[in-house]
C-alpha cells in the first residue's frame, strides 16, 4: 500500500487557480508513481469559485481580493478543511503551490497586489506545518 500525500490540485493539472487555469508540474505528477496522491484546492474547499479575483493576505492577517472584498472566512475554512482531509487520509506530507496565499510554502505575495513576494507561508501551509506535517513546494521536489 502506497503512502498518501496531499497535493495542490493545480499542480496536477486541475484548473482551480484564481484565473481558472492550472500549473501542472511533471515532477509533482510523477510522485503518483510512489505515493497515493490526495488532491486539494483549499480555496475551492473554502467556498471560493473558479475563476475568482486574486486574493492576498494583508499584514493584519485578513485576506482581501483585488475587488476589495474580505474573503478571510473562506481562506480559514479552506485551510481547516484541508487539514481535516490530511488527517482523514493519514497524510504526513504535503506538496503545495508556492506563492499562493493559501498554499505558499516559502513565500507568498505581500498583500499590496504589486507582485511583491515575502518570505512567509500561506495560511494552509502554515496550518499543516503547525499540525506536524512536512510541507514542501513544487520547487522542493
Amino acid at each position: 500500500m502506497k503512502k498518501k500525500i496531499l497535493v495542490s490540485a493545480c499542480l496536477l493539472g486541475t484548473p482551480c487557480r484564481y484565473d481558472g487555469k492550472s500549473k501542472p508540474c511533471e515532477k509533482v505528477i510523477r510522485l503518483g508513481e510512489d505515493y497515493e496522491i490526495i488532491p486539494v484546492c483549499p480555496e475551492q474547499l473554502g467556498g471560493l469559485t473558479t475563476p475568482r479575483p486574486p486574493s492576498e493576505m494583508q499584514a493584519d492577517g485578513r485576506f482581501i481580493n483585488s475587488d476589495g472584498a474580505d474573503v478571510t472566512a473562506e481562506y480559514r475554512n479552506g485551510a481547516n478543511k484541508t487539514l481535516h482531509i490530511a488527517k482523514e487520509h493519514g497524510c504526513a506530507l504535503a506538496v503545495l503551490k508556492e506563492k499562493s496565499p493559501s498554499c505558499g510554502v516559502h513565500s507568498r505575495y505581500d498583500g499590496t497586489f504589486t507582485r511583491t513576494l515575502i518570505r512567509e507561508s500561506g495560511i494552509t501551509a502554515s496550518l499543516l506545518r503547525e499540525n506536524g506535517m512536512t510541507v514542501l513546494s513544487e520547487d522542493d521536489i
